[in-house]
């Protein structure tokens, strides 16, 4: 399935739009993981385990969107946007990735 950011398919004709999709996942990040995080801030590099988990989190959100878009019978997603929510609070440091875009079938 294709998975754009751009509004069109260049090229494609759309012949149906199935509307909104989205896709969701929850990355929580622990006291280890947080402490080493700070460290490394301090003393300069990247902190490639959360990038890691970002990533993961980002793939999860994007399979699901793209499941809930084959359901509907489409064959891409289009407008696609990808956004990251600080879930502090009772939920302690808690990271969501959101994925929507809209579903369409374009002919082949």
């Amino acid at each position: 399935m294709l998975i754009l950011t751009s509004p069109t398919l260049e090229g494609k004709e759309i012949k149906e739009c199935h509307g909104l999709v989205t896709g969701d996942a929850l990355l929580g990040a622990n006291l280890y993981k947080d402490m080493f995080s700070g460290v490394r801030d301090v003393v300069g590099g990247r902190t490639s385990k959360y990038e890691e988990e970002l990533k993961h989190a980002r793939n999860i959100a994007l399979k699901s969107m793209e499941e809930k878009a084959g359901d509907k019978g489409a064959n891409a997603i289009i407008g696609t946007f990808v956004t990251y929510h600080n879930l502090g609070g009772t939920m302690g440091n808690t990271i969501m990735v959101t994925v929507y875009g809209t579903a369409v079938t374009y002919m082949e």
